[in-house]
């Protein structure tokens, strides 16, 4: 029984998970699939070329990404309607989630095309588990429009959303979108910054949102980034919510010693009033400092 669900099947277009940073991550199904399939479409080639090499794979690759879904999809839809079968790739993670993968699943839907999943690494469900947010339920929004206007619209729009908010971010673009973040959703925010996935730089920082825009001003961002934002709730969306946005972490350690407290039981009071791991805390404080 189990043999003839790892049967390749021919008409049929395979949405292969492939990894997200660690080669370790792929599959033995996923291996099977891509070794066994007609033919496999990929977002860039020449990565996907790496990938295959690494495990000895030795397939026809073709290329469908954004600028040529209209015209590849076509010529996909007609090897598959004369019996071959296909793999679909990205360069990292699931296809057609946030990537126009989505598009031809579409295609094979409207056209009786059976569509099977070889489920793999996702940046989105890693990221949410890493989190310490409410995973129970989330709202996955890609990536943010990079023109400001457009951006500042997009974020006013789920300003009240109560669930935990998902983005994708670039390392160029990281600072504007957490300002905005901050301003629009509040400073006071709580943020899981996810960093190089599965990779050997991976990291997770966890923040509010005003002391990440304070982070990154003086710390380059580098790599791709998921971040993980706590949804609207009774804790920050009340008139009578803490707002430290505009309070240094030294600042803040400096208000609780002002109160009795010693220095390292301020460092953890400000640290638990805003939301972060202690340790992720008096890292700030030391950047801060500097």
């Amino acid at each position: 029984m189990e043999k003839e669900k790892n049967r390749i099947e021919g008409g049929t277009l395979y949405l292969v998970g492939t990894p997200i940073g660690n080669l370790a991550d792929l599959s033995d199904r996923a291996k099977k699939v891509l070794s066994e399939v007609d033919f496999i479409a990929a977002e860039d080639t020449r990565n996907s070329l790496r990938l295959l090499s690494a495990f000895g794979i030795g397939a026809k690759l073709i290329s469908y990404h954004e600028h040529n879904k209209a015209s590849a999809g076509e010529k996909i839809l007609e090897r598959l309607l004369a019996g071959e079968s296909c793999a679909l790739i990205t360069d990292a993670g699931m296809p057609a989630i946030s990537d126009p993968g989505e598009d031809l699943v579409r295609l094979m839907a409207d056209h009786g095309i059976p569509v099977h999943v070889v489920p793999g690494p996702s940046a989105v469900v890693s990221a949410l588990a890493l989190s310490a947010l409410p995973t129970k339920r989330f709202a996955f929004e890609g990536f943010l429009d990079a023109k400001k206007n457009a951006r500042r619209a997009q974020i006013e729009k789920i300003r009240n959303e109560e669930r935990t908010l998902i983005f994708y971010e670039a390392p160029h673009k990281l600072i504007a979108t957490l300002s905005d973040l901050s301003e629009i959703l509040g400073g006071e925010r709580r943020i899981s910054i996810c960093r190089e996935l599965t990779k050997l730089n991976e990291e997770v920082l966890r923040f509010t949102l005003s002391d990440a825009v304070r982070y990154y001003e003086k710390n380059d961002p580098r790599g791709e980034y998921v971040l993980v934002i706590e949804g609207a709730n009774s804790n920050f969306c009340h008139e009578n919510s803490l707002d430290f946005s505009e309070l240094s972490p030294d600042d803040h350690v400096k208000q609780w010693e002002a109160k009795g407290l010693s220095h390292m039981e301020a460092i953890k009071a400000s640290a638990k009033e805003r939301g972060m791991k202690k340790s992720d805390f008096y890292k700030l404080l030391m950047q801060d400092k500097d």
